[in-house]
């Protein structure tokens, strides 16, 4: 489960007052002064904002608040919907080797050469990749739904036409592998 936490960035009464309710929230609360501010690694929080009142550096998760008194209601609101954004995002990016796969965007890219790729080709590499190596009769249960053993070449077409795209995109023609004990992800 991704921890959320609420940075509330130089006002010391906003945090005693959410902090008071804290048992309503579905996330860690921290007060933070603007000297201590500089000092936090965030790459060590998944799932992170901070709430200000003025606007920080934009490569943080960030809630610019200016017109207090806020109903409480509409705060946590807003706060809960930025918290469902940036997860939404840390769910969406995937490391696949070299790779760097977006399945919201539908794109796999490397070296800032960017492919699209369809739904099916996103749920084929990874589910290749989870599995480490996927059988045929795998691929055809858990990304195209058959249930029994069919006889159809719709895995291999897809996995063709996969690898005449990386080639071409990437100069890759390794990408995706096959031995006997299955298909594989070589990169």
């Amino acid at each position: 489960m991704i921890i959320k936490t609420l940075f509330i960035l130089n006002s010391f009464k906003l945090y005693e007052i959410l902090n008071e309710i804290s048992s309503i929230f579905n996330f860690e609360l921290k007060h933070i002064e603007k000297q201590d501010f500089e000092k936090i690694d965030f790459k060590n929080y998944d799932n992170y904002l901070v709430l200000s009142s003025h606007s920080i550096n934009n490569k943080f998760n960030s809630i610019i608040i200016k017109n207090f008194p806020y109903k409480l209601n509409i705060l946590k609101e807003k706060i809960n919907l930025n918290f469902l954004k940036n997860q939404f995002n840390i769910q969406s990016k995937f490391k696949i080797g070299k790779y760097s796969i977006d399945i919201n965007a539908k794109k796999i890219k490397y070296n800032n050469i960017s492919l699209s790729i369809t739904e099916r080709e996103c749920k084929l590499i990874l589910f290749i990749n989870k599995s480490k190596k996927a059988s045929l009769e795998n691929i055809q249960k858990k990304v195209w739904g058959h249930l029994s053993k069919l006889e159809t070449h719709t895995v291999e077409t897809h996995i063709y036409r996969l690898r005449k795209k990386f080639l071409s995109t990437f100069k890759d023609e390794k990408f995706i592998k096959l031995d006997k004990d299955g298909y594989y992800l070589n990169c």
